[in-house]
């Protein structure tokens, strides 16, 4: 057990039984313990790959789409640039290279990072060091004005809440002790208007995740811009036990070894799209559609005709991201923008 197991231990001996949204959001953000605050997950040597770093292309694609976005809203000349979770700032460098392709674009950009772990704000600052970025610790703080976010595997990582279908009611999953090691435990019943679910049935409900998409819809619809949700999840509501430790590249154990291992559920983008309202949702696609729509194999074949002595690495990437077997269709892609706004490339007219 680690020390923040113990701690937790401790906590649920004098407090009694923790809500899941408390025990992921001490796995992950424990100020002292928590995994995102004290280690670089990302990469080889980290427990998890994500898209930017399987491919230049994915994030240079993003920045094109927001050149196309802001072209839409006449070309306002500043604008909010925000990533959410930015990773090793690898997919805004990217997007950055991509949007300078249109230097107006480019000199309209005020670039804001939100990002709470000081180990990747040190990666950020290294990889975009010429980029003049802020860094902020919550969308909440961001400056006026049109904006364009991205969130990519953002949704995911926030701590949801869950809920059990018994006799016919809605109770909450908590988070107990059994002989002194961590367990689920029935927590007490609760009002909740769940989706269709049968006895032992699991719904899960991300509050963090539907506030942040409350404040997007608001600011959108009153200041203008638009948000690119790329994650992994389901496009409608849905009863089912997302919730899933990663480590070193493989599942893990929820319970073993606390603030050692990611924490992660799929992502309700119906829920995100409803509470962002009165912003306009675009429908959901599969990431592999979304990004050949904005030409990812043209792409691919340019910079294989460019560096062919890297053909085979960029093939293999390309079909990561897109194909089935891959990233192609286990992650999705959303957009919210203001009601004004027509419907951005990558989505059905």
């Amino acid at each position: 057990m680690t020390a923040l197991g113990d701690l937790l231990r401790a906590r649920i001996d004098a407090e009694g039984p923790l809500s899941v949204a408390d025990y992921m959001a001490a796995c992950l953000g424990h100020p002292q313990w928590g995994y995102y605050l004290r280690k670089d997950p990302l990469g080889a040597a980290g427990d998890f790959i994500t898209a930017p770093e399987i491919s230049q292309m994915f994030g240079e694609l993003l920045g094109l789409w927001a050149t196309a976005v802001w072209q839409s809203m006449g070309q306002p000349p500043e604008i909010v640039l925000a990533e959410l979770g930015p990773g090793h700032g690898t997919l805004m460098a990217d997007f950055l290279r991509a949007a300078e392709m249109l230097p107006a674009f480019r000199r309209a950009l005020r670039i804001h990072l939100i990002e709470i772990s000081p180990t990747l704000r040190a990666a950020q600052r290294h990889k975009l060091k010429e980029a003049r970025a802020v860094w902020l610790d919550d969308i909440r703080h961001l400056p006026d004005g049109p904006l364009l976010l991205i969130a990519n595997e953002f949704f995911d990582a926030l701590p949801i809440s869950q809920y059990v279908r018994k006799g016919g009611g809605w109770h909450e999953r908590r988070v107990g002790l059994d002989q002194d090691r961590l367990a689920f435990a029935e927590g007490p019943p609760v009002d909740l208007a769940g989706p269709p679910a049968e006895e032992g049935d699991i719904f899960e409900i991300n509050k963090p995740g539907r506030d942040i998409a409350r404040w997007l819809g608001r600011r959108l619809t009153d200041q203008g811009g638009a948000a690119l949700i790329v994650d992994y999840g389901h496009a409608a509501s849905a009863v089912g036990d997302t919730l899933q430790a990663v480590r070193r590249h493989r599942p893990a154990a929820i319970f073993d070894d606390p603030g050692d291992a990611d924490l992660t559920a799929h992502v309700d983008f119906q829920a995100l799209a409803e509470a962002a309202e009165p912003a306009t949702a675009t429908e959901v696609v599969s990431q592999g559609a979304f990004l050949r729509s904005l030409g990812i194999e043209l792409r691919a074949d340019r910079l294989i005709s460019a560096t062919p002595q890297k053909a085979d690495m960029v093939a293999s990437a390309c079909r990561r991201l897109i194909e089935p077997s891959g990233m192609g269709t286990l992650f999705k892609v959303r957009a919210l923008t203001h009601p004004g706004l027509p419907t951005p490339p990558g989505f059905i007219r």
